[in-house]
């Protein structure tokens, strides 16, 4: 997730605190010291820490579920709003699905529970009320928070936790795609019902929810219905056959020029016998020349280890295993192992758009208007 910095590692998952969380802290301080002082702010602060604690503690549950099942979690992102746990896929069976997703509010139930039980703390209607007064005492609001985040996550609405569950319980009933459109659904209605309390209570942090509760629910239908597709899809459909390459031994000085002479926004580095090396992308290729200059070989800057498939490979597996590496691109090779093209995530959304629109059949069917233009290295 861009401007997210890492503070560190657990279980194998980065930590990241997104930019704006600490904008957050900053507007806590500053509120808290003027309204107490020095004391408030130090307080008001470690509060906040102490929740999103928890919050890192939900993820690595999904993770550790996940883990179980083969599935790795790259990183667990910090918002505002609570955590993103980005796993490499989603379990496909739908009682693994409800193992991880019941995961994460599993352990702030552990949590509340040792804090309710060990410690002494309370949860009635005035640690309740109280939870932006520091008199209510720490521990009780703390175990109150986490009540909280099992009762919300668990709202049978994507993209909480607890819509995970119910498209797992439709998908023993409905295809994998269907059910996610209705769960998807429940999280959209549920998103107007947010939103509308929020501007009618005067509320922006609940809108703000709103907003990202429709558009995660949205982005998860669309990205499940593209996966549905693509099974049906070969990746020969949607694979970028026409580009230009770069050798080993190419600058950013002649990766310049290609950018500016093409259209294409990524540069395969393939060596003397067709072997992928490499994708040199345009952001890669910009900061690099703002930092080491025109005369850096390419090979310093590319994203090395890029995954590569067959091209009657299913499009579908082409975007797991691209999702999978995180990779910027995804190489086509022959039964040589040269490439022979290549696949990014802008191209197979076209590709979706033109086969909705009912175009993608039109397209194959359209004569060539010149020859077939085979790479070239530059």
């Amino acid at each position: 997730m861009p401007w997210s910095l890492t503070i560190g590692r657990l279980f194998g998952s980065e930590i990241r605190i997104h930019l704006t969380f600490l904008l957050l802290l900053l507007w806590i301080g500053v509120s808290a010291y003027q309204s107490g002082g020095q004391a408030a702010a130090i307080e008001g602060i470690a509060f906040i820490v102490a929740i999103f604690a928890c919050v890192v503690a939900h993820e690595l549950g999904h993770a550790l579920a996940a883990r179980r099942y083969g599935i790795a979690t790259p990183d667990i992102t910090l918002l505002p709003i609570g955590g993103v746990a980005r796993l490499e896929r989603m379990p496909e069976r739908p009682r693994e699905e409800i193992v991880v997703a019941l995961a994460g509010p599993a352990v702030n139930v552990v949590i509340a529970a040792v804090l309710f039980l060990a410690l002494g703390a309370r949860f009635d209607a005035a640690s309740i009320e109280a939870l932006d007064n520091p008199a209510a005492g720490f521990l009780a609001r703390i175990a109150t928070v986490n009540v909280f985040l099992v009762l919300f996550n668990l709202i049978p609405a994507f993209p909480m936790d607890g819509g995970r569950v119910l498209r797992a319980l439709l998908a023993m009933h409905y295809d994998r795609a269907t059910a996610t459109r209705y769960a998807a659904r429940a999280g959209q209605v549920l998103a107007f019902g947010f939103g509308f309390w929020g501007l009618t209570t005067g509320n922006v942090f609940l809108v703000f929810i709103a907003v990202f509760v429709y558009l995660a629910a949205a982005g998860e239908s669309y990205q499940v219905g593209i996966e549905d597709a693509g099974r049906t899809v070969s990746a020969s459909e949607a694979m970028i056959t026409r580009f230009e390459t770069l050798g080993p031994q190419a600058t950013l000085a002649n990766a310049a020029e290609a950018l500016i002479r093409t259209t294409q926004h990524e540069f395969p580095v393939v060596d003397g016998a067709g072997q992928l090396r490499g994708i040199l992308t345009q952001k890669s290729l910009i900061q690099a020349l703002a930092r080491t200059g025109r005369d850096t070989p390419v090979v310093e800057v590319m994203v090395r280890d890029v995954p590569t498939i067959r091209e009657n490979a299913a499009l579908s597996f082409a975007m797991n295993k691209m999702r999978e590496h995180d990779a910027p691109a995804l190489g086509v090779v022959d039964r040589d192992g040269r490439l022979v093209a290549y696949i990014t995530p802008e191209n197979i959304a076209e590709y979706m758009m033109l086969a909705k629109a009912g175009g993608v059949g039109r397209l194959r069917q359209a004569p060539q208007v010149g020859p077939f233009d085979p790479p070239r290295r530059g």
